[in-house]
């Protein structure tokens, strides 16, 4: 009977879709979700646009809707749209929100907007633009003159992009997030009184009326932290909250004693960091949580159904006292019911199963794979000759990423002694990843990960210290977040005193593809280089290059940046979409910091490896 009755309520929310500009009524009362009415159940998937490449936007969706949802959930990230200061792009690639949305809406999937200002999901930041950091007097995510203006800048621009997308207005969005997890800041920011708190959360969370968004109001935490997350106003929904009575008692107490009852952030996978192994949880779990909620009639998101590719530098990283940071891999697959590349995964196929009605449709094609034959690396460019034509910035103390306003990357921090020096060099404020070197030949790898950062030195008469320091991306999670400067941001001491004089910086941010025309082959080992190779393909698809004979670094195909590898794994390939791909003459460029030895060529794979943890030398 229950099983009936669900199916009764997916079509009803599946044939109010098929007018995409007809407008419905959306709203929480008398503790139902009511489509035009009528009680709905919301069966959703988190897929943010960011992390798929907009020409595969359409299929993720269509498998989505596939599995049985009727809705899509995503974060808006902020720094991915303000691109600086007061310029944004909403429009270019994967930028177009909209386009994204109303895609959704054809492919009849409901919308859930998440537009924090602050977001977590392991994305740089946790959204938040860098250059912030810069502003005079602003405290991030905190009852701030300067940084309230910042978000109320934001939602404005935000607001213009999607205002015509609420169901109020034909659109798809049925409800927006106010804040996201701020229970949990709450709970590791004791240093401020919850007063104060809920001065900031309830002004964002005007702020998002003030622009003019009008359909209802939610807000996400674990249930056991409510207190500091809840809003007047707003649906509370518990993360990650899997026994049933307590999510109910919860929201009852914040919620005027009744549901709907929603679990924002149901977690069928889990995040991963580099040099930790790989989570995962079994099809049987999922289906058996997911069944809780389906016999208890409370609506869930899983977070997430298709994780994507964190590309470029759009990771970000969690902080612990162990490590210090965990920097987050380039693949986001989150061992999801839809894998990284698009493919349906056994979790898949057993959700499939248990929420397909009738009306459900049938599971799109899988995007073409090929492998290519091995990549030919021709141009081996040591990347001090690339840093000889750059102008340093010249300075008596090492200058951070936001000194220098640079966001991405890597600074090259070099110094000439006149007079010789030895001892241990201590980089106590590296962020986040260095090579050291003398005279050009290098001394040593720090690396904040592994809270490596000292190491013993001899600088002789008239030589250079080089030190090459890579952002690995900032915290995206926790009290820490307000501590995100990048590079060097503490003295140089070699044998207890401290380097000052001459520092000069040579930014590298590598936001786009160097242009290596001008130069020769240099490369040699244990110095950072730059490969460079051209591949002919008669057909395209999707594949995965291997990584694994290689350090650490960067990609680029066709000018893209398709992220970061580091041999240290779990993940030991990365995605390369078919839709960058071209019939014809495509381009590689490798960035390598490590380069323990020359390579020759590149490899695909036509699966990838996301489970192969290595340990790093030395450590």
């Amino acid at each position: 009977m229950k099983k009936i009755y669900f199916i009764l309520l997916f079509s009803i929310f599946t044939i109010s879709t098929i007018s995409a500009q007809q407008k419905q009524t959306f709203a929480i009362s008398d503790g139902n979700f009511l489509l035009n009415g009528k009680p709905i159940q919301i069966h959703s998937g988190e897929m943010h646009y960011s992390r798929i490449p907009q020409p595969y936007w359409r299929h993720r969706l269509k498998m989505m809707k596939a599995m049985g949802l009727n809705a899509v959930a995503t974060y808006v990230f902020w720094n991915y749209h303000e691109i600086a200061p007061g310029v944004w792009d909403f429009k270019t690639g994967n930028k177009n929100l909209a386009e994204y949305i109303k895609t959704a809406q054809e492919e009849g999937l409901f919308v859930i907007l998440r537009p924090g200002p602050y977001v977590c999901a392991e994305w740089e930041f946790g959204g938040y633009p860098w250059f912030l950091q810069n502003v005079p007097n602003m405290v991030i995510r905190g009852n701030n003159a300067a940084y309230l203006a910042a978000t109320k800048a934001y939602f404005t621009e935000l607001y213009k992009q999607v205002a015509a997308l609420q169901i109020t207005k034909g659109g798809p969005i049925i409800m927006v997030q106010g804040e996201n997890e701020f229970g949990s800041y709450v709970a590791q920011r004791k240093d401020i009184s919850l007063d104060e708190h809920k001065k900031y959360s309830s002004v964002v969370f005007q702020q998002l009326k003030d622009v003019g968004f009008e359909v209802p109001f939610f807000t996400s935490d674990g249930s056991w932290l409510f207190e500091g997350g809840a809003l007047p106003g707003a649906l509370p929904t518990a993360n990650g909250e899997s026994d049933i009575t307590k999510l109910k008692k919860v929201v009852d107490q914040y919620h005027n004693g009744q549901g709907p009852y929603m679990v924002a952030e149901f977690y069928p996978g889990w995040l991963d960091h580099w040099a930790e192994p790989f989570p995962t949880q079994t099809a049987e779990e999922t289906v058996q949580q997911t069944k809780k909620y389906l016999d208890n009639q409370v609506s869930f998101n899983y977070y997430m159904v298709h994780g994507g590719t964190n590309f470029g530098f759009t990771s970000g990283a969690n902080y612990d006292k162990e490590h210090d940071i965990q920097p987050d891999m380039t693949s986001y697959d989150y061992d999801a019911p839809i894998s990284e590349a698009g493919w349906a995964t056994p979790k898949y196929n057993a959700l499939r199963e248990l929420l397909k009605t009738k009306e459900t449709p049938a599971v799109p094609e899988k995007m073409p794979v090929i492998t290519i034959p091995n990549i030919t690396l021709t141009k081996v460019v040591d990347l001090a000759d690339v840093k000889a034509k750059i102008t340093p910035i010249i300075n008596d103390n090492p200058l951070t990423f936001e000194q220098l306003n640079q966001g991405d990357g890597y600074v090259w921090y070099s110094k000439r002694f006149t007079q010789p020096i030895s001892g241990k060099l201590e980089l106590n404020g590296l962020r986040d990843y260095a090579i050291v070197y003398v005279n050009g030949k290098k001394i040593a790898e720090l690396n904040r990960y592994y809270k490596k950062y000292d190491c013993e030195i001899e600088v002789p008469f008239n030589a250079t210290l080089d030190i090459l320091v890579e952002n690995m991306g900032r915290i995206n999670y926790g009290s820490q977040i307000n501590a995100n400067n990048k590079g060097i941001i503490s003295p140089v001491i070699i044998n207890g005193e401290t380097i000052t004089g001459d520092w000069k910086m040579y930014q590298l941010p590598m936001t786009q593809e160097p242009n290596l025309d001008a130069y020769k082959n240099s490369g040699k080992v244990n110095r950072p280089t730059l490969y460079q190779g051209t591949f002919e393909l008669s057909k395209t698809g999707d594949t995965f290059l291997d990584m694994r004979d290689f350090g650490k670094g960067i990609v680029f195909v066709n000018g893209i940046n398709i992220g970061r590898y580091w041999s240290v794994g779990p993940q030991q390939t990365l995605y390369l979409p078919g839709c960058w791909l071209k019939k014809g003459k495509n381009s590689i460029m490798i960035f390598e910091q490590k380069n323990d030895v020359i390579q020759k060529e590149v490899k695909t794979l036509n699966i990838p490896i996301l489970e192969d943890l290595k340990a790093e030398k030395g450590q």
